[in-house]
């Protein structure tokens, strides 16, 4: 039998594991990557209990080395006043204890580890995908400008939120919108003191410990697109969190400008279809959402990890992706509306609304919260012979 044959565009998260999984199924796959080397950028990434059963079905889990979380400290308010304690709750600490914070590059080591380097086609900008009879065509250039092209039974576009792939396969997407928010990430060398998030009048600050005594930081506020700091990031998350509770002062105090990075956040309008004409989306490519449910790179591995099972429990390849779609973009979207719901909420930016949003917290249960998350976490991905998946309403 031929080897089935697979073009991954995107050398990100959702791509390198929708890669490793299939050449652990036995396809001959090639990963188009528009970077001169395969390589991460970011900080942290947090995993929960979906994304570990994404990466089993990947064969990336035992390749991951990364300590489990603590008990999460909760939510205060930006003077230090606690609105939600999370530990000592047993279901808390259940699914916790099923959850990392790891370094984004040593997610992508694992990943890689699944994607021998005769598959790689670093330094390649991808054009544009076209059909050519009954099979997808990806057209590219090289870091050297010459062109190429590459045909394959299966394109897969995980090229993120600027995706190449949906512009050319999917002509009615309508572009991704800025959601009115900036996140700044950074790790720091030294133990974490506590982790949780501190909520203010449109801005937000987290801290989880990662392994190696290290911390991840992040922070997000509510900011015109396309700003930067005229005396670097780092001088602006320092006057942005000067006056809130500690440790968030003493922590930037520690940090060195190159260690922040600043990005824009970006969603993505819902499209009609994650499928067309051999061609899938994966990751930020179909629903990039922004972080406040910290899913999007966990939802990128169940993209994988459900494209992978189908694909490779069926000749039908047609019927395999329609299956995909049909599990995977309910899901995703609703999710994606969730998040943005919740950005919305805890990025309440007028004093007023930040009061309403603290009360709500302070009066909500614990068990609620655990309650609201499950269906997230308790993703199970299709088995061969009963491919079925859960839908967040």
């Amino acid at each position: 039998m031929a080897m089935r044959s697979a073009v991954v565009v995107g050398g990100g998260i959702g791509g390198l594991a929708t890669a490793a999984g299939l050449v652990r199924a036995g396809w001959d796959v090639r990963v188009l990557e528009q970077a001169p080397e395969l390589s991460a950028v970011g900080a942290g990434i947090s995993l929960w209990p979906n994304a570990f059963r994404a990466l089993e079905v990947i064969g990336a889990a035992d390749r991951l080395s990364a300590e489990r979380l603590p008990e999460p400290g909760g939510v205060r308010d930006w003077r230090g006043r606690w609105l939600a304690r999370l530990a000592g709750d047993a279901a808390v600490g259940d699914t916790s204890a099923n959850a990392v914070v790891a370094h984004r590059a040593e997610l992508l080591d694992a990943l890689l580890a699944g994607v021998p380097d005769a598959c790689r086609m670093t330094g390649t900008r991808v054009r544009g995908v076209r059909r050519d009879g009954t099979h997808p065509v990806v057209e590219y250039t090289t870091e050297g400008g010459e062109p190429g092209e590459l045909a394959a039974e299966l394109v897969v576009g995980a090229d993120g939120v600027r995706s190449a792939v949906r512009t050319s396969v999917f002509a009615e997407a309508a572009p991704p919108r800025y959601a009115r928010r900036t996140a700044w990430r950074l790790v720091l060398p030294m133990p974490c003191p506590v982790s949780g998030e501190s909520w203010g009048p449109g801005s937000v600050f987290g801290m989880f410990p990662m392994q190696g005594e290290r911390i991840y930081c992040y922070a997000t506020a509510t900011v015109p697109a396309g700003g930067r700091s005229a005396d670097g990031e780092l001088a602006e998350l320092r006057r942005r969190f000067a006056g809130w509770h500690d440790p968030i002062p003493a922590l930037l105090a520690a940090a060195t400008p190159e260690a922040v990075l600043r990005n824009d956040l970006y969603e993505l309008p819902p499209l009609r279809t994650y499928v067309r004409d051999g061609v899938a989306l994966v990751g930020d490519a179909a629903h990039a959402m922004t972080p406040h449910l910290g899913q999007g790179g966990c939802q990128a591995l169940e993209d994988a990890a459900t494209l992978v099972r189908l694909v490779g429990a069926t000749g039908d390849l047609e019927a395999a992706l329609r299956r995909y779609d049909a599990l995977r973009r309910p899901r995703t979207q609703a999710l994606a509306r969730r998040s943005h719901l919740v950005g919305e909420v805890v990025q309440a930016h007028s004093p007023l609304a930040a009061a309403a949003r603290n009360l709500v917290v302070r009066l909500t249960p614990r068990s609620m919260f655990v309650r609201s998350l499950r269906g997230v976490f308790d993703w199970q991905p299709p088995a061969d012979t009963d491919q079925t998946d859960r839908v967040i309403s």
